[in-house]
């Protein structure tokens, strides 16, 4: 009785474990392991009795299948489980993905697309406007109380998949990467007013130096186009809190659908 009681809350842990490792903000290198850690333990022990006494008797014949097949029938579930904490974490980290993508694009069109920085993250270069959008998206992120929708969604998904079910289900790899779609229409979304209005301020300076050939179009071009791209990120910024919020609505609503049709 303890060891089933044991390894039902290893695979608890698992799952809880690669939301912890993959999820926006949890995931942050900024986020000391020790803290991430106990965080692991403590929503690990506050989920065990609930979802294990609830889901005990559908969870039992998995254990039990996996306890027969050795230690191979262990590591397929404890795989799996982390899998599946890593799809949740990863329905809003495409969000972030989508900002950084919009923050490359401003960079390419404000000429900033050689002035890189280290991401503390993923220890690769990334512009200076990628890195300012993950920064207010992250603020805006904790701000709704997204870190919070996780960690609900984490809790439901042990009602709708029981710890250790998964190994022997299909992996909704399929519904993953369609989510992952999202990532290019949030980038150009975001992207879209500066990519206009630097377009339009290209396309008017073009016809300017083009009827007056005297006009110093390639000096007051770039330094027009900053400018105005400038103004334009910084009223843009007032509607993100509104996008953002929409946008990690509808990834935790694909992600409901995806744990709760998963084949």
């Amino acid at each position: 009785m303890i060891e089933e009681f044991l390894s039902r809350g290893v695979l608890v842990a698992m799952r809880v474990g690669g939301l912890m490792s993959f999820a926006p903000f949890f995931a942050n290198a900024a986020l000391p392991a020790p803290v991430k850690a106990g965080l692991t333990l403590a929503l690990t022990a506050l989920l065990l009795p609930v979802y294990v006494s609830s889901t005990g008797a559908s969870a039992a014949p998995s254990v039990s299948a996996a306890a027969s097949s050795g230690i191979a029938g262990w590591l397929v579930m404890a795989l799996s489980e982390i899998a599946l904490g890593m799809v949740i974490g990863f329905a809003t980290q495409f969000v972030f993905e989508g900002m950084e993508l919009a923050g490359q694009i401003a960079s390419f069109q404000f000429g900033f697309s050689l002035v890189n920085v280290i991401d503390p993250n993923s220890q690769v270069e990334v512009t200076v406007l990628s890195t300012l959008h993950d920064l207010i998206a992250i603020l805006i992120f904790l701000q709704l109380g997204v870190h919070r929708w996780l960690l609900r969604a984490t809790a439901m998904s042990f009602r709708v998949i029981p710890p250790g079910s998964l190994a022997t289900a299909h992996f909704p790899a399929a519904g993953l990467i369609k989510m992952s779609g999202a990532m290019w229409l949030i980038g150009a979304e975001i992207a879209f007013p500066i990519v206009l209005a630097t377009m339009l301020t290209d396309l008017t300076i073009g016809f300017v130096a083009k009827a007056s050939p005297q006009f110093p179009a390639l000096f007051f071009g770039i330094s027009l186009k900053f400018l105005l791209g400038i103004a334009v990120l910084y009223g843009s910024v007032a509607f993100w809190p509104h996008l953002l919020e929409r946008y990690f609505y509808h990834a935790l609503t694909n992600l409901e659908s995806l744990l709760a049709f998963h084949p």
